[in-house]
């Protein structure tokens, strides 16, 4: 060999080593970093396993795949040396290139050796992310239900099946590769021997390459005998799940495929031992075209010619199935159905005897007041409050519908100058406390009145309290921090000065060692981690903080939803998150996107907002998924017994999966095969058309009420229904969250034969009102703008309220105010300053709500101005008609003035004292 080609050899050797060296230490140094922060966080057992059962899959997938192409390569070896001498020795041969300088014939077991780890290693590598499978199928819980075509237990499906489907997956690739590979060698050997080791002259490529294919059809067999199993996922029928096409043409070919498969390779085997190559190659043609007539056209012409002309009486079977593991699925199986009769025959006494639900109406729609916390409760540019989160709390002995957020720290808010390592590592470490406001009541500047505000947090009295206000871990911190410094942390802003503190829990990752300062150094690429002369040896480094990222990290098995909220327990801060158990393979369940067809709230997960420490309870203990994973760790789960009490008070229906169900109830309430088939009952979701010209989907929402037939109030998560096609009410669903009644489903059905208006019909009734456009036409053009809360639609009783606040936001100050309150309640439909004036203007009677809301500065009636709060119902005729006179005689002086705003209001003032008028009239 030239020295040329030496050198060239050992470079391309060392950019090679130098390639897979690089990855391959940073990947140790990935799995050192996540084993010291698993073992900080207490879940190392969860890394081991998880750790340990992929790396044993890597290395068997890898040691099968090797030994497996290395033995057959090594079956070539006589054929190749053979080859090899023809061109080495071939003098009047035109050689394309001359392999003695490259090949040795002696070097070929090295070449093979190579070859075959190299692929080996590309195989195993397939194993990434699927020891979850293997584990679930050696701990796996019985489901205790059985599939009614194959009489398996659901638990095959989702246990067993992934992992067969992953060793036919692993097995085939390796031998279609190799086969491959086998084919290349041998046509190789053919045109580097000059032709003269032509096919006919290789009886052991022949029977080697027939004997790997006697092997893939046994294989084969097995695949279809997966398919067999995988028809109970089948989409071809009216619903998904095996249909009768499925049942009836698909079964049977697959059974007749399997029985081909095997004959296949019994007659490969014999092709061999009796030297028939030709058997081999007719039998592959046989089964080749056999999966074709009988795999594929025989069962399209069955679902074509016999089941679509007559397809509800041949899938009603089938469709059974789908309505019954659909419900199972998606736990809508024990929903309870409760008529609900809509009378709307409402007195100011029922609304009196219902002030639970009517003083925790939630005026305070998400979208504003997160605008206005943002410009009321940041304080300072760092702080950030991003997400409105609701919730319930005792408030002065009395359950309170609230809203809060967290104050987060956004180190990249601050001045460019400010923009330090140190500034942002180890001094702006966390955020500060929380806002808190009732979901109902306002200032006389239209601005939500505080049970918690301010830096530090400040309460009202006997309201919760923030003993531990810190936040180092939350929704929106992504560095790493590192406390415990020589540097001392800012803590809080107070006035023209700034107070400082030290972090005093132990939870983070030791890095006061050169060895482990080195390691991070490296990890993050960060040299000032190794320089740092501030870092001390009780220092510590708090990492993955974001807790969305967090849960994820240690429980990747599960789903967690998208809304983490923020919980006060016993004065510390404290998120929770739901977490779920999904699947795909649930037989016979119509599929959800981004969800698969089957889901479960199995998980509720804690992490301090201090200390980042994380717990999972197990919330629902019934969940097959949820036990498997308890078996394979022992240790990562609680009882949800084990929760603290005041903590399981604040444990809500989660919003995903209410989504989906309801999504999927809209459909599979219609439990008769017949009514289904013909979508006669299908229901939507409504849609509603606040949003301008683009209809939006109407979002569930929480609330603090009273079910009709109960006594007290608790925490509800709710939605209409309308029926397809229409926008009439139907039905509402309810997820109850408190107590013993937490995860019970409850459907009010509404009469069919009557008219109830759904949310849209509701808000063209607001927007036909003349009196409320004028008034919203008038504010849109004054620099200002309306925004339209959320309507809600809140059974009271056997009738409905429907309430909708109106919030006015300045183009300059961007602080929305609310401003208005409607309220529809049979046919009338009002605009008042406050919710109770609104009920007031309804039912004839002040003080319903009795929540000290107030109406806006300035704003506020004549009548009230001069009689008094309640004295308008005490009010004589004469009274009333002297008051209706004054503010006609306003109305028209602001029009003369050109005071269109001030118009309107006078207009509605003058309006409420009419009404009331015509009430006293005999």
């Amino acid at each position: 060999m030239s020295n040329l080609n030496r050198r060239n050899l050992s470079i391309l050797g060392i950019v090679l080593v130098v390639a897979l060296v690089i990855p391959f230490f940073k990947s140790l140094l990935g799995l050192y970093v996540d084993f010291q922060w698993f073992r900080a966080e207490g879940y190392q057992e969860v890394w081991v396993t998880q750790w340990i059962t992929s790396l044993l899959l890597h290395l068997g997938v890898g040691l099968f795949a090797f030994a497996f192409i290395y033995i057959n390569l090594s079956l070539t070896r006589t054929v190749v040396e053979k080859a090899l001498r023809y061109n080495a020795n071939a003098v009047n041969e035109p050689k394309v290139v001359d392999l003695t300088n490259y090949v040795n014939p002696n070097h070929l077991n090295k070449i093979f050796f190579g070859i075959s780890f190299f692929l080996a290693f590309l195989i195993s590598q397939t194993m990434s992310g699927q020891w979850s499978k293997v584990l679930l199928a050696l701990q796996s819980q019985e489901f205790a239900i059985a599939d009614p075509l194959l009489n398996k237990d659901v638990s095959f499906y989702l246990f067993q099946l992934p992992a067969l489907e992953l060793l036919y997956f692993v097995i085939s690739t390796i031998i279609v590769l190799t086969a491959l590979l086998l084919f290349a060698v041998y046509q190789g050997a053919n045109t580097l021997g000059f032709g003269k080791i032509s096919w006919s002259d290789l009886p052991r490529a022949r029977y080697h390459l027939a004997a790997l294919g006697a092997f893939f059809f046994l294989l084969k067999a097995f695949g279809y005998q997966l398919d067999i199993y995988n028809l109970v996922y089948s989409p071809r029928g009216v619903v998904f799940g095996a249909s009768y096409t499925d049942v009836h043409a698909q079964l049977p070919a697959f059974q007749i495929l399997t029985v081909l498969a095997v004959l296949t390779a019994l007659i490969l085997v014999l092709s061999l031992v009796l030297k028939r190559i030709r058997w081999a190659l007719y039998s592959v043609g046989v089964l080749l075209l056999a999966s074709l007539l009988i795999g594929q056209i025989y069962p399209n012409m069955i679902q074509r010619f016999r089941v679509e002309p007559n397809e509800f009486v041949m899938e009603k079977p089938y469709i059974d199935m789908n309505i019954e593991f659909t419900r199972l699925a998606y736990g809508l199986n024990n929903i309870e159905q409760v008529p609900f009769s809509a009378t709307n025959n409402l007195t100011a006494n029922d609304i009196l005897a219902n002030k639970d639900t009517i003083n925790n109406i939630r005026l305070w729609d998400w979208r504003p007041l997160q605008q206005t916390y943002s410009q009321m409760q940041e304080i300072r540019l760092y702080y950030k409050l991003r997400e409105i989160d609701i919730d319930r709390y005792m408030i002065n002995g009395e359950l309170r519908q609230v809203m809060l957020a967290a104050r987060e720290l956004d180190t990249s808010a601050l001045p460019t100058t400010a923009q330090t390592w140190i500034n942002r590592h180890l001094i702006y470490t966390h955020g500060y406390g929380v806002a808190m406001s009732p979901v109902n009541e306002v200032t006389s500047e239209g601005l939500p009145t505080f049970f918690l505000k301010d830096i530090p947090p400040r309460a009202e009295a006997d309201t919760v309290e923030i003993t531990r206000p810190e936040i180092y871990f939350g929704e929106a911190t992504n560095d790493y921090v590192i406390v415990k410094t020589a540097t001392k942390e800012f803590d809080y802003p107070s006035g023209n000065d700034n107070v400082f503190t030290t972090y005093q829990a132990d939870a983070g990752v030791p890095i006061g060692s050169l060895w482990q300062r080195l390691v991070f150094a490296l990890y993050y690429g960060d040299a000032r981690i190794v320089l740092s002369k501030e870092i001390l040896p009780e220092s510590q480094l708090l990492m993955n903080r974001n807790i969305s990222e967090r849960l994820e990290k240690v429980a990747p098995f599960l789903r967690f939803d998208r809304d983490p909220y923020l919980v006060i327990h016993d004065g510390r801060l404290v998120w929770i998150a739901d977490a779920y158990t999904t699947s795909s393979q649930y037989p016979f369940s119509q599929p959800t996107r981004g969800v698969g067809n089957y889901i479960r709230n199995a998980v509720k997960a804690t992490v301090d907002a201090y200390t980042g420490e994380i717990t999972f309870y197990i919330s629902d203990a019934s969940d097959p998924i949820i036990q498997s994973y308890q078996s394979i760790f022992p240790n990562a789960f609680r009882s949800l017994d084990e929760m603290p009490e005041t903590m399981r008070s604040h444990i809500r229906y989660p919003e995903d999966m209410f989504n989906v169900q309801s999504s999927i109830y809209a459909t599979y309430h219609m439990q008769d095969a017949g009514i289904f088939y013909n979508r006669e009952d299908e229901w939507n979701l409504p849609r509603l058309a606040s949003g301008g010209d683009s209809n939006l989907w109407m979002e569930p929402y929480y609330t603090l009420m009273t079910l009709p037939g109960e006594d007290e109030p608790e925490f509800i998560l709710m939605t209409p229904f309308t029926p397809a096609k229409r926008d009439n009410m139907i039905a509402w669903m309810a997820a109850r969250s408190d107590g013993e009644n937490y995860g019970k489903l409850i459907v009010y059905t509404f009469p069919k034969q009557e008219l109830i208006y759904g949310p849209a019909q509701i808000e063209a009734r607001i927007n036909q009102d003349s009196y409320i456009a004028q008034n919203m036409a008038l504010w849109n053009q004054r620099s200002s703008s309306v925004i339209r809360g959320n309507l809600l639609v809140l059974p009271i009783n056997e009738s409905l309220l429907y309430v909708q606040p109106l919030f006015l936001q300045a183009e300059q100050g961007r602080l929305p105010a609310l401003r208005r309150v409607i309220v529809v309640y049979g046919e009338r439909v009002v605009m008042e300053e406050t919710l109770d004036q609104a009920l007031q203007k309804i039912f004839g009677q002040s003080g319903l709500t009795g929540t000290g809301a107030t109406a806006p500065t300035g704003e506020s009636t004549g009548a009230t101005q001069e009689m008094g709060e309640t004295s308008l119902v005490e009010a004589t005729v004469s009274q009333l008609a002297s008051e209706a006179r004054k503010l006609y005689d306003e109305a028209n002086e602001r029009l003369k003035a050109g005071d269109w705003n001030g118009y309107g209001l006078k207009l509605q003032e003058l309006e409420r004292i009419l009404l009331e008028l015509e009430r006293k009239a005999p």
